[in-house]
């Protein structure tokens, strides 16, 4: 076994035409199906905002509103759906939000304070400053709060808890809420992981979701008004061209960076189960070129634990011992033993599943040294840690939290939109 440096992205290119097998769930979490699908490039796929600017923003005609936006609310030729809202003279962009890492999606930092947006001199208050909710002032005026922000798709993802915080405002100050629909990156079929417990809802545990809730932001929306029993003028305005198989690759539309450290699809898909680690003693590649493709701490031997995870054959992957040294966030300047992540088979990767495993092999290899007490910060399920904690294989896991993900699939079905 041999020690890699790590720079570039260590998933093999998918090529514009792929055959993607997905896990779908049907009647009980243990019935799952293998579908094939042949995913295509398509040209036709509009957001919300696309669909909006081809109507002539008639569903938004004479009104006063907020935009809750960053970098990745633009439309499919790249222009900003703040410059769209701008110059459309139905409407009346009165003030806008912006979300963790701010309005351009380049911070990186505890705190943002409010600023001004330099293309249209519009005022930009932070939903991630001093508060996370929009109050009384941010919306005095306006008629209609309008989101347009791409989400990864996993729950521990702030952007939908920042929508979510949002709705509650509308709610309370009698302000209409539409939500400009985007894809989930990494297909809207697969459900997967613990879901969170209750009563420990947080900004990055906005509503009890699995890690990976297979829902777009328009659908979530929806759930969000119907269980948390929203008295809410809300409208969606929907993605069209858009099937649940689908990645985003498969569309034409342009991949913006979400946040600083989300740079691919690739890391998109890994996020839900390596994501998890952060909040633990791991670095998880922030600080490198390829953060979430790479793992590992000073204190880990990247060969070992390459070769046990290698030993479990997991559908879709393969780890390789790596070397690297993070210039940035957690074991700064500190060589750190790891392991890179190989997406053989994006069909049959399961991004949770791996996680979870790598959490196990983590509890056996280093009891002393992990600090699995953080683990939970995201997992967000008391009963999975202490399975973890008690060394039980990955299938004696899943069946701890399988009726709580059986019970969210059912729930999840009479929200959603898309086919």
């Amino acid at each position: 076994m041999f020690i890699r440096k790590v720079k570039l992205s260590l998933l093999t290119i998918i090529a514009a035409t792929i055959t993607v097998s997905c896990i779908c769930f049907t009647g009980s979490v243990a019935a799952q199906a293998t579908i094939e699908s042949t995913q295509t490039i398509k040209a036709s796929v509009l957001t919300g905002i696309d669909v909006l600017q081809r109507d002539g923003f008639r569903q938004l005609s004479g009104q006063n509103i907020g935009l809750i936006t960053n970098q990745t609310g633009i439309n499919a030729a790249g222009i900003r759906s703040v410059r769209l809202l701008h110059d459309a003279h139905s409407v009346t962009l009165l003030a806008i939000f912006s979300p963790e890492h701010g309005l351009l999606g380049k911070l990186d930092i505890p705190l943002i304070e409010n600023g001004v947006d330099p293309g249209t001199g519009i005022k930009v208050f932070s939903l991630y400053g001093s508060t996370r909710k929009p109050n009384s002032e941010m919306l005095s005026g306006l008629d209609t709060l309008v989101f347009d922000i791409q989400d990864i798709g996993t729950r521990f993802y702030t952007y939908i808890s920042t929508m979510g915080h949002a709705m509650q405002a509308a709610n309370e100050h009698g302000v209409r809420f539409v939500v400009l629909d985007r894809p989930n990156p990494i297909n809207g079929i697969t459900v997967s992981g613990p879901v969170l417990d209750e009563g420990r809802q947080s900004f990055t545990a906005f509503h009890r979701l699995p890690v990976r809730h297979g829902m777009t932001i328009g659908e979530l929306a929806r759930m969000f008004k119907a269980e948390l029993q929203l008295d809410l003028d809300l409208e969606i305005i929907p993605l069209e061209g858009w099937q649940r198989t689908d990645y985003f690759d498969s569309t034409t539309l342009p991949w913006v960076n979400p946040s600083p450290n989300m740079r691919s699809l690739t890391e998109a898909i890994l996020y839900p189960g390596i994501g998890l680690l952060e909040t633990t003693n791991l670095s998880v590649g922030r600080g490198t070129d390829t953060p979430f493709e790479l793992f590992g701490a000073p204190w880990l031997d990247g060969n070992q634990l390459a070769l046990e995870l290698n030993r479990l054959d997991l559908p879709g992957v393969r780890f390789i011992p790596v070397q690297f040294t993070p210039d940035a966030s957690k074991y700064e300047g500190e060589s750190c033993g790891g392991v890179g992540i190989e997406i053989t088979e994006r069909g049959q990767f399961e991004s949770v599943r791996s996680g979870l495993e790598v959490a196990i092999q983590l509890r056996r290899l280093y009891p002393l040294k992990w600090e699995i007490e953080r683990y939970d910060r995201l997992l967000g399920n008391k009963a999975v840690l202490e399975a973890i904690r008690l060394d039980q294989s990955y299938p004696q896991i899943h069946e701890v939290y399988s009726s709580d993900l059986q019970h969210f699939i059912d729930r999840r079905s009479q929200f959603l939109i898309y086919r």
